[in-house]
């Protein structure tokens, strides 16, 4: 039966599709990603020191309008691949390169965690400066055909995602929670404004801080 939360995640950019998004599905057990030891040094200029497959799946990231985050249940919690990943992502998170876009998540799980993965899903999508316009969790059991019965949520799930960003949708309590996010991020990109001067301006223009001379 093969994944099936790739299933899962399939029908959601299916109906984004269905929709007129062009869709792209990136699987991180494909890739070598590996874990931020947390020695600060893309703080300095956005650069890791890996040379791995992360750079390449962040540029993916950066040219979409739309992110999905997808992953089986672990012990109640996400797999080690999508734990890495998210870490790797520190830099994006401080520096808010995602913002704009929209984004959902989905799990799937036996019987346990799938609502607590999909709410952290969710909440680093915050963390990035995206606007969760849903998520899905499928409690499957022992059943290897229970997963088809998603199909129709999952593809309604990417058809408003889709339309969220055709739209530009409004989320006013998820919009109060990136500014209080970027409010707590900033006093790193002023720390690095001198290493970073582009970023800086970059929050500058976007009225995220204020200049200083």
């Amino acid at each position: 039966m093969g994944s099936r939360t790739r299933k899962l995640a399939r029908w959601v950019l299916d109906g984004a599709a269905e929709a007129g998004a062009d869709v792209d599905l990136v699987d991180l057990t494909d890739l070598q990603i590996t874990p931020c030891t947390a020695c600060n040094s893309c703080s300095l200029d956005g650069s890791c020191v890996f040379a791995d497959d992360f750079s390449a799946v962040y540029a993916r990231m950066i040219d979409a309008d739309g992110l999905v985050l997808a992953s089986p249940v672990y012990v109640d919690g996400v797999t080690g691949q999508m734990k890495i990943f998210i870490d790797r992502l520190a830099d994006a998170i401080h520096y808010q390169t995602c913002t704009g876009k929209y984004g959902c998540a989905v799990a799937t799980t036996a019987c346990s965690g799938g609502d607590d993965v999909v709410a952290y899903l969710n909440h680093v999508l915050n963390y990035l400066g995206v606007i969760a316009v849903d998520g899905m969790s499928v409690a499957l059991g022992d059943d290897p055909g229970a997963i088809f019965g998603a199909e129709a949520g999952a593809r309604d799930l990417g058809q408003r995602l889709a339309a969220a960003i055709r739209t530009r949708s409004s989320y006013p309590d998820q919009e109060a929670k990136l500014a209080e996010n970027r409010a707590c991020f900033a006093a790193i990109v002023r720390e690095n404004r001198d290493w970073r001067p582009e970023d800086y301006d970059r929050w500058v223009e976007m009225g995220w801080i204020e200049k200083k001379e």
